[in-house]
């Protein structure tokens, strides 16, 4: 067991020092701007501002799902917020998302530009304007939508909780890697017993909730998120991994995964402008593979 002091809160707590780890620099105890940035704009009606986190993911790859079903107002610019560099206090993200979180996005279709943040809210905001991944009646609507809000709810346990002590917390605290663990592990058993009798999260069509749930629980699972597949045997999920690997198939995730990331592999799209941008990615696997 790990030995570690036992720690009395005071009676007011105060911020006097950063938290540490890797992710120090992303969160404060305040809102609002840290100094002045405006954001950029690009040529389409849709501009993303985000990076290429699970939340992230889940708005390129709606956007991407969009287009692959034909729906050309569905074009975007993935612009890139390091997060890790604090852009996300920038005067003109805070404008847009006054939680300094990324996914955030303007639709500047209308006469009037409409901003959205929060993931969950752009994957309904998307579906509902395009008329895509989203059921119109009941019950299958009610379904989607409590699978996409039971997604929303478990992230933080799944993200700040098991992701945080399990890989980032710079010291590893037994009680809260178990006391995540164990809930990431219940998390899994919850949505391995639906994907037992559906293809798919919300039923037997491919909706928002699949791609709001794919991009945390399939990354786990298929162990591209957290490296920690075998940590919590997740072999043992069958429907999950059956589920994680059908949808990684799918073009328009492959393509969606990759915008906004910030890794230095050949496989990324640090900005996405244009549909041809990809073709630089296969440019440069294909260059990497030769080398």
């Amino acid at each position: 067991m790990n030995k570690t002091f036992e720690y009395v809160p005071p009676k007011v707590w105060t911020w006097d020092r950063p938290s540490g780890g890797r992710v120090a620099n992303i969160n404060r105890p305040v809102s609002g701007p840290t100094h002045e940035k405006a954001l950029p704009v690009g040529k389409h009606p849709l501009q993303l501002y985000s990076q290429g986190t699970p939340n992230g993911q889940k708005a390129t790859i709606m956007l991407e799902e969009l287009l692959a079903a034909g729906h050309t107002g569905a074009e975007y610019d993935a612009w890139l917020i390091q997060i890790g560099e604090g852009d996300q206090f920038g005067s003109g993200f805070v404008e847009i998302n006054p939680n300094s979180k990324i996914p955030a996005m303007v639709d500047r279709s209308g006469p009037k530009p409409v901003r959205v943040f929060e993931s969950g809210a752009i994957l309904v905001y998307l579906a509902e304007k395009f008329g895509a991944f989203l059921p119109t009646t009941q019950p299958a609507r009610a379904e989607c939508l409590a699978w996409l809000f039971w997604q929303v709810g478990a992230a933080p346990y799944l993200g700040g909780g098991f992701g945080h002590f399990y890989k980032y917390a710079p010291t590893k605290i037994e009680y809260a890697i178990d006391r995540f663990a164990m809930e990431s592990k219940r998390q899994l058993d919850v949505l391995d017993r639906q994907l037992a009798n559906y293809a798919y999260v919300a039923g037997d069509s491919y909706t928002v909730a699949d791609i709001a749930v794919w991009p945390w629980y399939g990354g786990l699972v298929l162990g591209t998120l957290y490296n920690a597949a075998e940590f919590l045997s997740v072999k043992d999920y069958t429907h999950v991994l059956r589920w994680a690997h059908a949808i990684a198939e799918r073009p328009a995730v492959q393509r969606g995964r990759v915008v906004n990331q910030t890794d230095d592999s050949n496989k990324v799209l640090r900005e996405r402008h244009d549909a041809a941008d990809f073709d630089a990615v296969a440019w440069k696997e294909r260059k990497a593979k030769s080398a």
